[in-house]
């Protein structure tokens, strides 16, 4: 069975896949300009500043003078991503000697980012008079974690938790659940390792996933990835107007208020206040987080009900007889265990549940693996446990890849048959020639049969005609 790694591009990977001409409207808002220079190596910011204000390419030469001859790798790294994001622009100077020149919407609008001035970012809500329904700190905060929990409960299947239909189909689109023959959307093996990441880490990861669709859904990319840098740059607390927002950005900001990235509270209502996740998504705080794949950041949690306990700690202890003890009242924590195994008794502040053939094979036809079920109880273990090694019993751990393989005795390949040979010899020679190029799957000699790649048929059919023709 096939295991799917959750991978995830970070900002600069995004960017650059994006085409020539979406990059050259991107770089026309300074708060894109600010965020994008913010996400750029130390060297390629140092040579951004340098050309800030030269309004004339310059020579290539007098750019390598810049660093140590020791540091020219690190240079030459900085200046391929410069070239690949169109920062930087090649130039031909007087003379034949090649140069580079700043890209000039970037150099003008980052400018202002820096420097000040221009158009407001945002429209001021001073018409719309003070807010009766104002939200502190606190209550964007709490707001932000409830929305979110709300997705992942429904990810883990609980009954309270509804999402809306696009919602739905963006998880069933990322490959994070997957709905068959109309039955409800059900987690998958990527949609388990999401569920193992960090916040930061799950809300660009998601985001990524919508971005991706938003041109076949008919929004403004360039729009839309504006307007979330520019939250980026808003103030936690402070309220903003929606006024002179397009119908692609109003339906945006309705799926960021379901995400929890941003709080209004109605549909019509003219203000919204961004979130502290909104501001931390595409910011330098959340750098780390943008910088990773997802696949490196299994496990980690930021002391939300999303990882181990509020106070820093394991919850989980596991016995040699298959029980689970979590001394948790999260929600969320009892979903992810009931994945695979089955509840017996529930307290106000401890889960017992039991690890059985039946639950872990469920949870592998759903595409959940051994190791991360092993992963999951290993990395939330209860502090005694964790003093201990092995962390968890060996027993377990063995029995619940067991478990896996009672699934995995059958490995299935698409492949084309050759069979009917005049002679062993014909046989043989098609054979050796398959293998020789990697791509046999399967081979009977005695019965003159063998199997090879999809990929490789082309291959083998042209030498084998040329062959027949030789012959």
């Amino acid at each position: 069975m096939s295991r799917v790694q959750l991978q995830c591009k970070n900002l600069q990977e995004f960017l650059r896949g994006l085409s020539p001409p979406t990059l050259d409207r991107l770089y026309g808002h300074p708060a894109t300009c600010l965020a994008v220079f913010r996400e750029l190596p130390g060297l390629a910011q140092a040579g951004i500043l340098r050309m800030l204000f030269l309004e004339q390419p310059l020579p290539q030469a007098a750019v390598g003078l810049w660093v140590k001859k020791e540091h020219g790798r690190e240079q030459q790294q900085s200046q391929e991503v410069l070239l690949e994001l169109r920062l930087w622009h090649p130039h031909t100077l007087p003379g034949g000697l090649p140069g580079v020149a700043l890209h000039p919407n970037f150099r003008q609008n980052l400018r202002v980012a820096l420097l000040g001035g221009g158009k407001a970012w945002s429209d001021d809500t001073a018409p719309l008079g003070p807010d009766r329904h104002a939200r502190d700190v606190p209550a964007l905060d709490k707001y932000a974690e409830e929305r979110w929990e709300v997705v992942l409960h429904f990810m883990v299947g609980s009954p309270s938790a509804a999402v809306s239909q696009d919602l739905a189909q963006l998880l069933v689109q990322a490959g994070l659940m997957k709905s068959e023959g109309g039955e409800p959307p059900c987690i998958t093996s990527a949609g388990f390792q999401f569920l193992l990441l960090d916040t930061p880490a799950q809300l660009w990861f998601f985001i990524l996933q919508y971005l991706r669709g938003a041109e076949a859904r008919g929004m403004d990319l360039v729009e839309i990835l504006s307007f979330l840098f520019q939250l980026s740059f808003s103030t936690l607390g402070k309220d903003y107007s929606v006024e002179g927002m397009s119908e692609s950005l109003l339906t945006f900001l309705q799926h960021l208020r379901e995400f929890g990235l941003v709080f209004q509270r109605k549909r019509k209502s003219r203000r919204f206040y961004p979130t502290r996740l909104a501001i931390a998504l595409a910011s330098g705080t959340a750098g780390t987080s943008l910088g990773t794949s997802l696949g490196t950041s299994l496990g980690t949690s930021l002391g939300t009900s999303l990882g181990t306990e509020p106070d820093g700690h394991g919850f989980i202890l596991v016995e040699t007889n298959y029980r689970i003890y979590a001394y948790t009242d999260s929600e969320l924590q009892v979903a992810l265990i009931a994945l695979f195994s089955e509840l017996l008794y529930r307290f106000p502040n401890l889960v017992v549940a039991q690890v059985t053939r039946d639950s872990v094979q469920a949870a592998i036809a759903n595409g959940i693996t051994a190791d991360q079920i092993i992963h999951f109880l290993r990395t939330r273990a209860h502090p005694v446990m964790a003093k201990q090694s092995p962390v968890l019993p060996p027993t377990i751990t063995d029995q619940i890849r067991l478990w896996e393989l009672e699934r995995d005795r059958l490995r299935f390949s698409e492949g084309v048959l050759y069979n009917q040979f005049l002679s062993q010899v014909d046989f043989e020679v098609l054979r050796d020639h398959a293998r020789a190029l990697g791509v046999l799957v399967f081979e009977n000699p005695a019965r003159r049969l063998m199997v090879v790649t999809p990929a490789g048929h082309p291959d083998v059919k042209r030498f084998w005609k040329r062959q027949k023709h030789n012959g």
